[in-house]
């Protein structure tokens, strides 16, 4: 009787998962060209977008989503690739920085990257498989603030380990003593937007990281990877956390119309156990008409190639 039950609520969690997915938001033409790179390789373009769609500002919780950047529109606050070999199932993950400066399809002059977003999710694909960065780009998957943090809540939150006590106060986020902390929703989209992040060290002052928006990609790879993680080992102890998870995110979704998220997670799920290799561009900061801006640096080239499914892997971040 107990089986019969658990095979009942399984079923009907399975269902409930589907038809979230088959009303998530669908996206065409912006991706599933599998004729550019090498055929062993599948790229998923990770957008995280600044939309405050979702989001009430007069609410209690409305915190993490922060005014730092905020404009008219939206943005691309985030750009992730994650990369995975069909044929060993190995994953990689890289950030592209938001202030990489580039040709943008429909205008005449470079600008960032982030900005592309701001023509639509074609526009940033076409950017990123155009010019000097050529990275076929074959999955489109979009994720907004209040997605974002609904995600972290139904995971239960993201353990964080820092070394001194954290703060940004741009973006809300307050880690009030060093240790390995639970950021749920909230702070942990304070965690993963925080472009000046400082830290309180022994001398009594707060340091803020001079890395910055290089900084903020180092920590996103890293939460992105925790996040994979703990999602993965939800799901072995509780497999019904699968449909609670994408029902959880599924209003603040949008994915190109050929992904399956049930099927790419399945797919994704050995590579996600094995470990992510992350990767950041070699880049450096130029003032270019009075825009700080980042270029592509030396070994960028290798990197790329890398994603392109042209090269072999290069050194991964430490």
């Amino acid at each position: 009787m107990a089986a019969l039950v658990g095979v009942v609520g399984a079923t009907g969690m399975l269902i409930a998962a589907r038809k979230t997915i088959d009303s998530v938001d669908r996206i065409p033409g912006v991706a599933g060209d599998f004729s550019l790179g090498s055929g062993s390789i599948e790229n998923f373009l990770l957008v995280g977008s600044d939309s405050r769609a979702g989001a009430d500002p007069t609410a209690a919780d409305a915190g993490g989503i922060g005014t730092e950047d905020a404009v008219s529109g939206q943005r691309s606050d985030t750009i992730m690739i994650l990369r995975r070999d069909k044929s060993t199932g190995e994953a990689a993950l890289l950030s592209i920085p938001r202030d990489l400066w580039v040709d943008v399809p429909g205008h005449d002059s470079k600008r960032r990257v982030n900005s592309a977003f701001s023509d639509g999710p074609g526009v940033l694909v076409q950017t990123l498989q155009q010019g000097d960065l050529r990275i076929p780009i074959h999955h489109y998957v979009e994720i907004d603030f209040s997605g974002f943090k609904a995600l972290v809540d139904a995971l239960g939150g993201v353990q964080i380990c820092v070394d001194y006590a954290t703060r940004d106060v741009s973006t809300g986020l307050d880690i009030p003593a060093p240790g390995c902390h639970l950021l749920l929703g909230e702070q942990a989209l304070a965690y993963a937007r925080s472009r000046h992040y400082e830290e309180l060290r022994e001398d009594g002052e707060w340091h803020e990281d001079p890395a910055s928006d290089l900084g903020r990609t180092k920590r996103q790879q890293l939460f992105v990877n925790l996040a994979l993680q703990t999602a993965l080992e939800r799901i072995k102890v509780d497999p019904f956390s699968a449909g609670r998870l994408i029902s959880a995110i599924g209003a603040s979704l949008r994915v190109d119309d050929e992904l399956d998220p049930i099927a790419a997670a399945a797919s994704l799920r050995s590579a996600v156990d094995g470990g992510i290799a992350t990767y950041s561009l070699p880049v450096f900061g130029k003032n270019v008409g009075g825009n700080a801006v980042l270029l592509l640096g030396d070994g960028s080239e290798d990197v790329l190639a890398y994603f392109r499914g042209e090269g072999p892997a290069p050194a991964a971040n430490a």
